[in-house]
């Protein structure tokens, strides 16, 4: 069995207004917020790199800001 990730929880958390939102709305995850803001300088300084077998330029983008994404997070849980 797998840990659940720890994504930092809601990067933009709405409180509930009213009984039909009850459980409030989280929104993106600050996972999410982090490797968004991390993608344009990967895609600047890895637009040249090779993706690795079976993987599009694309994917690796992803996967190398969802990287730098992880790294913000654990630094902020050892802070």
């Amino acid at each position: 069995m797998t840990q659940p990730r720890k994504d930092g929880g809601a990067a933009f958390p709405l409180q509930s207004i009213g009984p039909e939102f009850a459980p409030g709305y989280g929104g993106m995850s600050l996972r999410d917020w982090f490797a968004g803001q991390a993608l344009p300088a990967v895609i600047a300084k890895c637009a040249n790199d090779t993706p690795q077998r079976g993987e599009t330029l694309e994917q690796m983008f992803a996967r190398k800001a969802n990287a730098v994404a992880d790294e913000m997070l654990d630094a902020r849980r050892t802070a």
